[in-house]
């Protein structure tokens, strides 16, 4: 690459960041709309609450449909056509005359929408570095993080000022136009410009030769894949328990609402924080390795979160979740290019990550039966703990079934 010129690769690092940061972070605003909706309908809390259940699991579901399209077909053009789904499910949902339309706008436009853009967005992210490969994951990511802090605020601010029909349309007007946007500067492969993974020259001949990595059918089979399919499912079975309950957890303490609300926007700042800086130090120190850290630490953080009762100690809890989450968010694309490589690096991410759907559809809702019957939330909260253990157990045991990146 000639000198002083921008490695491309920031781009499409920075693009991925724009796609979730607007994707990830007008679908974590749900909440700011929750009251207004069941005001407008006369829904129930549970009727309004499956609208973000059924765009949620479509969208980790949907990545075993669109990784593997991107190998195929190239990343940009699924992003792009994710963000248009996206926006106009959004403007759709500030139309709707009924819940239903509701559901049929929000959690299908968003959940087919963010399902087509996240994970072509992040393996294209992947085939442009080796060496600095868990630090670009990180910084695409990280978008989620920092869309989690601003987007919900921004989203309350809107609904206040113009309602929330009028907040929905302007959410999908900003989707559309930031994340769609960038969504053009997304390249599939470096060798596109002549370059190899993080800038370098590439050998002679090398540009007509196909991406090396294995098949799909022969990843899926392989013992790192179950590995990480199991610890990954495992664990998504209490990792998103925080964010439905931790703010009724807060509130049966006492703390007032707004206070309660704000630890959903620590967490993110935690996030964002995670995605940034570990994924640069699993580099250093091997990806693998710090994807069961990673395990650990949310183990760790659930239990102080089991032992605290005032907004102080639940604030320092999330952060600190916050940054754990973060990081197996950022790594875990990392190392199943490390393990797999290029070739079909997208659809082996889809997918892998429909365990984390289903861990995310049961997990959450199983702690709420939980709480129902005991009416403590100790229970879900241990089996988080013990969840993420298993997970890491899990990553040790399948250590020796892969090198580490060369």
């Amino acid at each position: 690459m000639p000198p002083g010129r921008v490695f491309h690769g920031w781009f499409v690092v920075a693009a991925a960041f724009a796609v979730t940061f607007v994707g990830f972070g007008s679908a974590y605003s749900f909440s700011s709309f929750v009251a207004p909706l069941q005001k407008d309908f006369g829904a129930s809390l549970g009727r309004v609450s499956l609208v973000f259940s059924l765009a949620g699991f479509l969208y980790f579901v949907l990545g075993m449909v669109s990784g593997p399209l991107a190998d195929r077909l190239g990343a940009r053009r699924l992003v792009v056509a994710g963000m248009i789904l996206t926006g106009a499910g959004l403007a759709a949902a500030g139309m709707a005359r009924t819940l239903t339309e509701v559901y049929l706008a929000y959690g299908l436009g968003v959940g087919l929408g963010v399902g087509c853009s996240y994970v072509p967005a992040l393996g294209a992210v992947q085939r442009w570095f080796v060496r600095r490969r868990g630090f670009a994951s990180g910084l695409a990511v990280s978008g989620i993080g920092v869309g989690t802090v601003v987007m919900p605020p921004l989203a309350s601010l809107l609904i206040v000022h113009f309602g929330w029909r009028q907040a929905y349309v302007a959410l999908g007007g900003l989707v559309v136009l930031l994340g769609g946007g960038s969504a053009l500067l997304i390249e599939n492969d470096p060798r596109g410009r002549g370059l190899g993974p993080d800038g370098d020259p590439l050998p002679p001949g090398s540009h007509a030769l196909p991406p090396v990595g294995a098949a799909v059918r022969e990843a899926i089979r392989s013992r790192p894949f179950v590995g990480l399919y199991a610890a990954c499912l495992v664990c998504s079975f209490g990792v998103f328990v925080p964010f439905v309950h931790l703010v009724p957890y807060a509130m049966d303490r006492g703390i007032p609402r707004f206070s309660a609300v704000l630890l959903l926007s620590v967490i993110g700042a935690g996030s964002a924080a995670g995605r940034f800086l570990l994924g640069g130090l699993a580099d250093r120190m091997g990806r693998r390795r710090a994807l069961q850290a990673m395990f650990v630490g949310m183990a760790a953080a659930l239990a102080v979160w089991a032992l605290s009762t005032r907004f102080w100690p639940l604030a320092g809890f999330a952060f600190v979740y916050g940054v754990f989450y973060g990081g197996w968010v950022a790594i875990l694309p990392a190392v199943v290019m490390d393990y797999f490589g290029g070739r079909n690096v997208s659809g082996i991410i889809g997918i892998l990550y429909t365990s984390v759907a289903f861990g995310t559809l049961i997990g959450p809702s199983a702690a709420g039966f939980a709480f129902d019957v005991a009416h403590s939330y100790m229970l879900p909260i241990l089996a988080s703990v013990g969840a993420n253990i298993i997970a890491a157990a899990i990553v040790a045991a399948t250590a020796g079934a892969a090198a580490e990146p060369a």
